[in-house]
């Protein structure tokens, strides 16, 4: 009965699906984003921020009845089989941690009746999207949940909006359609290009607009202290974006002030999550993604021969490599319980993506850590002419693993990283 006949963006799902009354003094939104299978930083280096075992205590810090908590959507990075097991990882992880309502992008909806997660399955969580196939779903592609504030009712309405097939004229008349009251009105838009947001802003109705780039931090994209506001949520789980919501006595419409929350490393972990990482973990090794790693043969012949087989000719070199971090880069994979997740692996031994190079420690042994073929290459036709050949690619280059993602100190910082390595005479 909320619907206009023209608002829907799928005329065959399901209309706003809602939550009963919840009491409160003050009201919260919390908007996450773009998780993108970032279930937790790789921790090869300190100061990174991120970790679903950490958002608890972002969340908590507002009672359960005064907050909302809602995901935007973009779920894995890819449809891989290990972008699939983090798929329902994060499905659990959403209930655990309290989310309100979840919205799938395109591919989610995709990956999700693929693995047999959307038909027919309840959820702590209401899922929305717009991109309902009409054949299998009957789910909502928006929602509304009721807060008692300062003793007056308040709905948050959330819709889901695609702008390459859906108008902002629609938004509004599902907005206007709404019962007369204290609405707070959330767009979560999809597909929406820098020149298309003043449009929808303008005309969509939403008080609040989400618009996710490719921004690792929130970020407000409207003018200041302009109404709607429009806010992109981030990426990779590093940041929580908090909305407070406020309305004043002159009832002339909520006001919303953002905060960006850093998932930051010193957050207390919550020990439910701790073990729902561990179950990942597990099963990430049980699906064997190691040995089944997607491997190219190294051109002309060439073989990894693993660092052992360099002493003979450069000891000086090996010495001096056996006491540096990247010798002992393995076992610090195992100690926190990654040592079987190839994510993780890839960037702490040799070869992994080819032919010749790392399988797992039991197959090939010779092939952990950061070795001599890592940044010169591979070695077979050197060791094999006694020096005569010269070692070719592929090689790696520091930023291969010293990535923003993996290393958040390296960048700017390069000359102070290399003399971590130093294993030759100079100059």
């Amino acid at each position: 009965m909320l619907l206009a006949g023209a608002s829907c963006p799928s005329e065959t799902a399901r209309g706003p699906a809602s939550r009963s009354a919840q009491t409160g003094e003050s009201l919260v939104l919390f908007f996450t984003g773009s998780e993108r299978g970032a279930l937790k930083p790789c921790g090869c280096s300190g100061g990174q921020l991120g970790g679903l075992s950490k958002r608890a205590a972002i969340f908590n810090a507002v009672p359960s009845q005064s907050r909302m908590i809602l995901d935007a959507g973009d779920l894995v990075a890819d449809d891989g089989e290990q972008d699939l097991i983090k798929f329902g990882v994060l499905f659990e992880a959403y209930q655990l941690l309290g989310y309100d309502v979840v919205h799938l992008t395109e591919r989610d909806v995709e990956i999700g009746h693929n693995l047999g997660l959307l038909r027919g399955r309840d959820y702590a969580f209401e899922i929305i999207s717009s991109h309902w196939d009409a054949t299998r779903d009957d789910r909502p592609w928006a929602f509304r949940k009721h807060f008692a504030m300062r003793g007056r009712d308040v709905f948050v309405n959330v819709a889901s909006f695609d702008a390459q097939i859906d108008t902002a004229e629609r938004a509004a008349i599902f907005f206007d359609s709404l019962p007369e009251a204290r609405n707070v009105n959330v767009l979560i838009l999809q597909n929406c290009p820098v020149e298309a947001r003043k449009h929808w802003a303008e005309r969509s109705g939403a008080h609040c607009l989400l618009c996710p780039i490719d921004s690792d931090d929130p970020q407000v994209l409207s003018e200041p202290d302009t109404n709607p506001v429009v806010i992109s949520p981030g990426r990779l789980g590093r940041h929580i974006v908090r909305l407070q919501v406020n309305w004043p006595e002159s009832n002339t419409g909520p006001t919303l002030h953002f905060e960006d929350v850093p998932v930051e490393e010193t957050l207390p972990e919550d020990e439910v999550l701790v073990h729902l990482y561990r179950q990942y973990q597990q099963l990430v090794g049980e699906s064997q993604l190691l040995e089944n790693y997607p491997r190219v043969p190294l051109p002309d012949d060439l073989r990894f021969v693993g660092s052992e087989n360099c002493a003979s000719c450069h000891e000086y070199e090996y010495s001096r490599w056996k006491t540096k971090a990247h010798a002992d880069a393995f076992a610090t994979l195992a100690k926190v319980g990654s040592n079987r997740d190839p994510e993780c692996v890839v960037c702490h031994v040799v070869g992994m993506d080819r032919a010749s190079g790392f399988v797992t420690e039991e197959k090939t042994p010779e092939m952990k850590n950061v070795g001599c073929e890592n940044c010169h290459g591979p070695g077979s036709e050197h060791v094999r002419t006694w020096g005569q050949a010269v070692t070719v690619e592929p090689r790696a280059t520091c930023r291969d693993c010293h990535t923003p993602e993996h290393s958040s100190g390296f960048a700017g910082h390069e000359a102070e990283y290399m003399q971590k390595i130093v294993h030759w005479r100079e100059p």
